[in-house]
């Protein structure tokens, strides 16, 4: 026996059908859960920092929403709609242009404060944003490590060394602790994009000691897992704020 029941919308945090109003597909495409998530890496990164710059975090924070938010998020929709946003392909491209521009723009500014080093997270961040969202280099980079890396270490790295103008252990332990958040959230939500975008139906059921017998369904399949990212989301965004807040307070 099935379950068979309409489509669900591509992420737990979209609208579909008479509920979805002009912008919503605006929304979605910036992934907010997801967004919120990495840009807490950035902040983590800067309040361990041995000195800490409110400027200078507001800049990589605003240049990491700009290529992971906005051009990240434009370019994977281009390739196959995996949102079903109805964004024509032309905005979509420009916006991504857009999006890495101001990012590149903003840490070219940086320069001139941090240090040519940065020069070196700017390439990388280049090469990282196109690479794994175009799936360049004959898709090699478009994989769970790289996804890690680049979505989850990366941030804090460059947020440390654009305060720090160096790297210590401290950043390097925080990183590693980003890259394996990171690829907790893609091990939740890989499955979690499946059984939205791609199931149609679900059959089978769960059978207790005790006897009792439950039907499974793509509801309670995808419950713990989102359940999860949202609460993972969440303490990551209130552990960044309230490092943040420290530095800011109490220097």
């Amino acid at each position: 026996m099935s379950e068979r029941s309409e489509p669900l919308a591509p992420a737990f945090y979209a609208l579909r059908g008479p509920d979805r109003r002009a912008g919503a597909d605006w929304w979605i495409l910036l992934h907010p859960p997801y967004t919120l998530w990495h840009l807490s890496y950035v902040a983590i990164g800067a309040a361990i920092a041995p000195r800490f710059d409110g400027d200078r975090l507001a800049a990589t924070l605003g240049a990491f929403l700009l290529a992971v938010g906005v051009c990240a998020h434009a370019l994977d929709e281009l390739n196959g709609r995996p949102l079903q946003t109805a964004i024509p392909a032309r905005l979509l491209a420009l916006v991504a242009v857009v999006g890495l521009l101001g990012a590149v723009a903003l840490g070219v500014v940086g320069l001139f404060r941090v240090g040519p080093g940065l020069a070196v997270f700017i390439v990388v961040g280049v090469v990282l944003t196109t690479g794994y969202n175009l799936e360049l280099f004959g898709g090699r980079l478009h994989n769970n490590v790289t996804f890690a890396a680049a979505w989850g270490a990366f941030p804090v790295l460059t947020a440390y060394y654009a305060q720090a103008e160096t790297l210590r252990l401290p950043a390097l332990a925080a990183a590693a602790g980003g890259y394996w958040l990171s690829a907790a959230q893609r091990a939740l939500s890989t499955p979690a994009r499946t059984l939205r975008r791609r199931v149609g139906s679900v059959g089978g059921t769960i059978t207790s000691r005790d006897g009792r017998v439950e039907p499974l369904s793509r509801a309670a399949l995808l419950a713990p897992l989102e359940a999860a990212l949202r609460a993972m989301t969440w303490g990551l965004v209130a552990l960044a704020t309230a490092l943040v807040a420290h530095r800011l307070i109490d220097g």
